[in-house]
This record gives structure tokens, sequence and C-alpha cells, in this order.
């Protein structure tokens, strides 16, 4: 097949997901044509049956806001007619379905398009009106939809009028690259005593993050227990991290680490994740770091049950309850044993349940589906 795979390129869950289906579909022999306004952070590697293809978008004077979305659309329209392409798949659908929409429609009978709501893109339909009547109307356009979890789904279904039907499909870690690889953890070099607990929380520091609670956690677990703490990522609520850092008086525990293309051997160093967001429409942050062995604690939020069993790869507790949080985190830390059923019974979830070869395959029976409809 061949697949134009629309997405944005920068970090964040619909363009990790996006280019890893794009890369493991390239494995299998599909042609893949990446359509954005950059390269995708995850495409390092060469590969010959992987295309990339840059939005180039004019900013003439009388222009207030650069067109994207149409140049996008005619990007798209291009490269599928002289590409011969047959699946059109958008990820995130702000703005990206209405791009695809536009395209199919000057194209015609040629492809069969997709999208794959991912989260944030649902609730911000649902609650701005200058975006939903427009994106609500693309979706419902689309040959197929799907969503990354069933929490999602609902959601959507609730907070939209779609009358399609939506394809659960979840997002995936290939575990192969995700494991846990003590050759590549230095303790060491992070100035982390022997004998003291590493915890890690990587994200877009974006205020459904709650990065507060984050620090809250760490603070407690830290007066029980010594420990440091890695910050992964970057974002807007990093000035927070930083101020409660120093008013905590943590400024030798929290590691800075700043954005990570791979982020594997910083999870192979860790003892437990934290991610006590506000929502979260799958969690594939939390679901890297069980594939690497590492305990989640979590909110009970979005998609996130769905990935963390509760007191089995992790524990799970109510939005804003950081005592909880840090009981929890203080009994699995403090206990050997029941630290390493956790870290175990997480790569077994991770490898049972969302290994990537497995779930691609859902869209491969999609794609196929929707292409034998022709």
């Amino acid at each position: 097949m061949k697949i134009g795979m629309v997405c944005y390129p920068s970090y964040g869950g619909s363009g990790v997901v996006a280019t890893e289906l794009g890369i493991h579909l390239a494995n299998l022999g599909h042609e893949v044509h990446f359509i954005t306004y950059d390269k995708p952070f995850r495409l390092i590697e060469f590969h010959e049956n992987i295309f990339f293809h840059e939005v180039d978008v004019s900013n003439y004077p009388v222009f207030k806001y650069p067109p994207y979305i149409l140049a996008l659309a005619n990007k798209i329209y291009e490269v599928a007619r002289r590409e011969g392409l047959q699946i059109l798949h958008a990820h995130y659908a702000v703005p990206h379905t209405m791009a695809v929409h536009m395209a199919a429609q000057m194209l015609g009978d040629q492809v069969r398009t997709v999208t794959t709501l991912h989260g944030t893109d649902v609730t911000i339909m649902a609650e701005d009106q200058s975006l939903r009547d427009i994106t609500e109307f693309s979706i419902n356009q689309m040959d197929a939809l799907t969503a990354v979890s069933e929490d999602l789904k609902q959601v959507a279904l609730k907070s939209l009028s779609i009358s399609a039907p939506i394809h659960m499909i979840h997002n995936f870690v290939n575990t192969a690259q995700y494991r846990k690889m003590p050759a590549l953890c230095s303790r060491a070099r992070l100035k982390v005593p022997e004998g003291q607990k590493l915890l890690i929380h990587i994200s877009n520091f974006r205020t459904v993050k709650r990065i507060q609670d984050v620090m809250e956690i760490f603070r407690g677990v830290n007066a029980e227990c010594p420990a440091h703490l890695m910050l992964v990522g970057d974002g807007p609520e990093m000035r927070t991290a930083y101020e409660l850092t120093d008013r905590f008086n943590l400024r030798d525990r929290v590691h800075f680490m700043g954005k990570q293309d791979n982020v594997v051997a910083l999870l192979s160093c860790s003892d437990l994740f934290l991610l006590p967001s506000e929502k979260e429409s799958f969690g594939l942050a939390a679901l890297e770091a069980m594939a690497c062995e590492v305990p989640v604690i979590a909110s009970i939020t979005g998609g996130i049950p769905e990935v963390v069993e509760d007191g089995v790869s992790g524990a799970l507790s109510e939005v804003g309850d950081t005592a909880k949080m840090i009981a929890d985190a203080v009994a699995i830390l403090s206990n050997p044993e029941s630290h390493r059923a956790m870290a175990a019974a997480a790569r077994h979830r991770a490898t049972s349940a969302f290994e990537e070869q497995t779930i691609a395959a859902q869209y491969v029976t999609l794609y196929e589906a929707l292409l034998s409809q022709v």
C-alpha cells in the first residue's frame, strides 16, 4: 500500500504514534509518505520506504496569519496525485482532518481517508466554537475514524455529533526498543547515591500535567525515603517546577533533563514513573515506562486505567489526591519484592496488550478493508 501520514512532527503522543506507525508499516514493505511542516523528530534513520514532504507556507503581507491548512491540503493533493497514494491518514483532527478532506475532494475516488482522534483535538473541538463546526463536519467526511482509547471514543461520541462508527485502536509501544537496558543507565552521572531511589516524569509540561502535584509527590516521597527526580521535557509549566524545586529546597535532588529524543536510558535508571495528570487520553509516556519495567503512579483519568492496572503494574488515585499517591509510591519503593513484582507486571502488560506489531496490524486490517471497497 501507499500511505500518506499527516501529523504534527513535534513532541507529543499523536506525532510519536504517527511516526512509529509509519516506520512499522515501512518495515512491512508499505510505502509511507509523511506530509507536515517539519521532519518528524523520530524519523532518524534512512528507510527506503519512507518519504518526507515539507509543507511550505506563503506569508504574503495581506495574510494576518499564514494559511497553513490551505498549504497543507495542497501539498497532500500534490503528493497523493504524483505518488499514487491510496490511504490518507490524519493524526490529530485539528487541522489535519480538514486538510485531508479538501485534498480527497480534489483527488476523487483515488484515496480512502482515516482520522485518528488523539485527545485534546476532541476537547478543543467540543469547547472552541471557532473550530467545532468545521472540524466536526470534516470528521464526518472521513471513510474511517479511530480513537486511541475507549474513554476517548466515548468522550468524542458524547461531545460531538459523529455519524460514523469509531474504531478503538490503542496506542502502542515497540517493546524491542523500549526495554530495560541497565548498560545504558548511569546513576553516577546523575549524582544519585547508591541506595537512593530515582523517580521520573516525562511530559510537555502543560497545565493538564499538574506539575505542582509531581513536585508535591516527590517532596513527600523524599521525606520518607531519600530520592531523586528527573524531569524530562519542556513547556509552559517548567517555570513552576523550577520555583517549587527552590521553595521545597530540593535543588540538589531534582534533575532538569530537557527534551530527550531517546528516553530509554533514563527509564532504565528509574524506579518509579509519575503521571498525576488532570486528563490523559491514553498515557503513552506511562506505557513506555512500563515497557522499561518502571511501575507507574498515576491519576484515574481518561485512558490511563486502560493502560495501568491498579495494584498490579502501578497504583492509581483520584486526580489531585497527592497524599494517596505519596503513600502508594513509598509503599512500592520501600518493599523491594513488591517493586520487582510490579516492574515485571508492567513489562508483561506492555508486551501482552500494547505491542506495536499487534496494534499496527489493526490499522493494516482497517486500511485493507477500506481499499476493498474501492
